[in-house]
């Protein structure tokens, strides 16, 4: 399974529209090779960087997706995809762009196939998403972005 980008490359810097300091909006992503046997899909948009005075776990959730549909193929810049939103670190239940408080953080957008539909209500924490996912992952890419803050 793959999952790319037409406004940055894995490792590469996330162009500032998609961030706190531009316009905030998701960046198109295409997923391709998904298993024939999945059943929906999950994305999730995470922060692994993050200073401990931030959060005492180092991760900041920006982007909880799941129930996508397996069929989909593309998700379109500046929208939000087919399925159910869990709850960002915000508390945001849509997309919320890279606005990394210190120096330059990776942006990790991984992506599962599932061969079930998640049971769980719109709200709930990545934790709790990847909790339900347990025994049901049939196959995950992982796109990174890189970004630090230009106006500092």
């Amino acid at each position: 399974m793959k999952l790319t980008s037409l406004q940055f490359e894995h490792n590469t810097r996330i162009p500032i529209k998609y961030t706190c300091e531009g316009e905030d909006i998701n960046p198109s992503l295409t997923i391709s090779d998904v298993p024939a046997a999945a059943k929906s899909l999950v994305l999730i948009m995470d922060d692994p960087d993050v200073p401990k005075q931030f959060r005492p776990d180092g991760m900041w959730d920006h982007w909880i997706k799941f129930n996508i549909p397996a069929v989909t193929t593309v998700i379109e810049e500046g929208r939000e995809p087919e399925g159910i939103s869990g709850l960002g670190t915000s508390g945001n239940l849509k997309y919320h762009g890279p606005c990394p408080p210190d120096g330059e953080h990776r942006y990790t957008f991984k992506l599962y196939a599932l061969d079930t539909q998640l049971n769980v209500s719109e709200g709930v924490t990545k934790k709790e998403v990847e909790v339900a996912m347990q025994h049901h992952i049939l196959d995950e890419a992982v796109l990174i972005g890189l970004y630090e803050k230009e106006n500092k």
